[in-house]
């Protein structure tokens, strides 16, 4: 992977994948994401090595619990600029493209004064 914010996107996508259909495969997270199949394969051995993620013989990925809660720390982060940017009049097509972007670049502190502010829409 080049980069942490790939590590991100593929664990956000695992996870949302696995919440709507139950069972994940590479080939799943490829067509997701419109990455090729191999380029997903050698992500799924980085993330595997890094112990965010099993494979079973079946092909089958499952977050490990180090990988789950990365996965949806970035999600929430996701949810709430999301909120944000909906809030200050984007549609949500525009917000959830934007929210993608600035999820993994935002810094803790930020991302806190955020959700605090949110939360209290």
């Amino acid at each position: 992977m080049k980069t942490h914010e790939s590590e991100e996107m593929y664990l956000e996508t695992i996870l949302l994948l696995k919440q709507k259909r139950g069972f994940v495969r590479s080939i799943d997270v490829a067509e997701e994401l419109g990455y090729a199949k191999s380029s997903v394969s050698r992500a799924m051995g980085l993330l595997t090595k890094k112990g965010l993620l099993a494979i079973d013989g079946a092909g089958e990925l499952t977050l490990t619990s180090e990988g789950l809660s990365k996965a949806t720390g970035i999600y929430e982060r996701h949810r709430v600029i999301t909120a944000l940017l909906m809030d200050v009049g984007a549609d949500r097509e525009l917000a959830e493209s934007n929210a993608c972007r600035i999820e993994h670049v935002i810094s803790e502190d930020m991302f806190d004064l955020i959700k605090s502010y949110v939360e209290k829409l």
